[in-house]
């Protein structure tokens, strides 16, 4: 294991998550309609947990004896915020996610039992994000 590819991997999933904080808080507020209550409901609960994400992956980082980043990946304000926006831009970011956490766990497997454990266990936590979206986004009617 690299450490300093580790970590770089770590700090990318870092300023990932802390934009998840900011995005999914974000699009709750603006969420509008009929089924606003459940969606925002479901958004600010993403930006919980993204915030519980960050700080784990955080601790990983400085486990690892190195210093955690300050950044924040791009917060792209697309100005689109109908429902079906907002849920589209959701399945974006939950799919870069998953792309990184899958980084991470290339990069440690064989070699750390507990990254590559907390990367699938990750893994498997957007992915199910992932579905939700796309469950949310068929119209049925």
């Amino acid at each position: 294991m690299k450490d300093e590819k580790v970590v770089s991997y770590l700090n990318k999933i870092l300023e990932l998550e802390l934009a998840g904080v900011v995005k999914y808080t974000h699009y709750a507020f603006m969420v509008q309609g009929p089924y606003r209550l459940s969606i925002v409901q479901w958004l600010r609960t993403q930006a919980q947990e993204s915030l519980t994400h960050a700080e784990a992956v955080g601790e990983h980082i400085t486990s690892l004896g190195e210093h955690p980043t300050l950044k924040i990946s791009d917060l792209l304000e697309t100005h689109k915020h109908s429902t079906e926006d907002i849920l589209n831009e959701c399945l974006d970011h939950e799919r870069t996610a998953i792309k990184a956490y899958y980084e991470l766990l290339h990069s440690v497997k064989d070699s750390s039992i507990m990254l590559e454990e907390f990367a699938r266990t990750q893994i498997a936590e957007e992915e199910m994000h992932e579905a939700e979206l796309k469950k949310m986004l068929r119209d049925n009617f």
